[in-house]
């Protein structure tokens, strides 16, 4: 009898430890891109680096394409706990804090180089720091790339824009930029945009080339114009509660995790950013245009009055800082 007492107290304790140790912490991480692009493969890298520092302490489950939320959801599901990371467009969070409104001025930055110079300043990592009162931890910054302008007509002078529908993202900037040109902006997600531009709901859009070749808008536009007049990149941010409730060594081994990912998704973004541009060209779709001097010009002076729009919310101080960055 005493034997068995031992026994089935040893059995006891024995499924008390296995189940303490059986039960992963689960991460959701949820994007609207394609796996193939530079976010996408930072997401997968950050789970296969996660999983490996990590090992049986968490399970990194990653969402592409919009398949657990779309851009217009994913924000109210992380406030939520639906879901644990995501890395929306910087445009995304402008209801949170206008700082970050700094991104979307058009032709604020000369290049993605400079944004990643301006990301790495004092003012810029700040910038991580400015949601966390509303629930809102940002882990880094993710590259995309350079904002091209496309449509279904040749957009040489900002005049071209004038009375065409252009889909925006949920930003008050942007919507200004496109109507300092005369555009009607049209805020949709992006999961919606390829059907917009093949129904004609909308005439045009903006994007980097990588989400221009994956998402096929070439195939359902008529031209696409290298203005480089913005960027998109991502934050990738975590529930402010969940983050700062995990144990010590598990948020240490995600940390790691996370700024060794957005390294390789960075490191694509500035290999692959004119790949993508060469994919367009070589699909033959559409035709891809370049602007000159003069045209330039005139676009960065039909847009330009949007930055004094928007500088009190933003901040002087912060655009001069940005601005610094470019060489």
């Amino acid at each position: 009898m005493k034997l068995n007492l031992k026994l089935i107290a040893a059995s006891a304790l024995l499924a008390l430890g296995l189940s303490a140790q059986a039960a992963p912490i689960v991460v959701k991480y949820s994007h609207v891109v394609a796996d193939k692009t530079p976010k996408g493969q930072s997401a997968l890298k950050f789970k296969e680096l996660a999983e490996k520092y990590l090992p049986g302490k968490v399970e990194v489950q990653v969402f592409p394409n919009s398949q657990l939320f779309t851009d217009g959801k994913e924000m109210e599901a992380l406030l939520l706990g639906d879901v644990q990371i995501l890395a929306p467009s910087l445009s995304k969070f402008s209801k949170y804090t206008k700082k970050l409104q700094v991104f979307d001025l058009p032709f604020l930055f000369d290049n993605i180089e400079a944004v990643d110079r301006f990301q790495s300043t004092p003012e810029g990592q700040a910038l991580l720091n400015s949601m966390t009162s509303k629930g809102i931890v940002g882990l880094g910054y993710l590259h995309n790339g350079m904002k091209e302008l496309s449509a279904n007509k040749p957009l040489l002078m900002p005049a071209d824009a004038k009375g065409l529908k252009f889909r925006i993202q949920p930003s008050d900037v942007i919507e200004a930029q496109f109507k300092a040109v005369g555009a009607n902006p049209q805020k949709l997600a992006f999961s919606e945009v390829y059907q917009a531009l093949q129904s004609g709901v909308v005439d045009g859009q903006e994007n980097t080339w990588s989400n221009i070749y994956s998402q096929k808008f070439h195939e359902v536009q008529k031209a696409i114009v290298e203005s480089n007049h913005g960027v998109i990149d991502y934050m990738v941010v975590a529930n402010g509660k969940w983050w700062s409730g995990l144990p010590a060594d598990v948020k240490a081994g995600l940390s790691k995790a996370m700024s060794e990912a957005i390294a390789v998704g960075n490191k694509i973004a500035f290999e692959e950013g004119e790949d993508y541009k060469a994919k367009v060209v070589a699909a033959n779709k559409a035709k891809v245009l370049t602007l000159s001097k003069e045209n330039l010009a005139a676009w960065r002076a039909a847009m330009k009055p949007v930055w004094g729009k928007f500088e009190e919310e933003i901040g002087k101080d912060l655009i001069a800082a940005a601005q610094k960055a470019n060489k």
